[in-house]
């Protein structure tokens, strides 16, 4: 019996952080987070991990995806009520983040 999906709710700013990402990748990301996360968004591979260091984003998950990995989808994912929040989209570059207008060094 395959297991139930996960419902994917995305925060109000994730369309902020979109919009700082060039259009012609927002197809490739909205395909990483349904086919990666609506399943086993919590299991561990090798685009997806949870978050090592302490951050505002406290117990969340990092799902590589796009061209060459450079892209971020930052979650938190809960069992219980089957639900995937998407808190962040962001751009790696070399060492440095982009997410909406913020830039963040590594």
């Amino acid at each position: 019996m395959p297991t139930p999906r996960f419902s994917l709710v995305y925060a109000r700013d994730v369309l902020d952080h979109l919009a700082a990402i060039e259009r012609k990748h927002h197809a490739a990301i909205r395909r990483a987070i349904e086919t990666k996360l609506s399943h086993e968004p919590m299991t561990e591979s090798r685009n997806r991990k949870p978050l090592s260091r302490p951050s505002v984003l406290e117990e969340a998950w990092e799902l590589r995806c796009g061209p060459g990995n450079r892209f971020r989808v930052f979650y938190r994912a809960d069992e219980e009520t089957r639900q995937v929040r998407i808190l962040a989209i962001g751009e790696k570059q070399g060492s440095r983040l982009t997410v909406g207008s913020r830039r963040f060094q590594l």
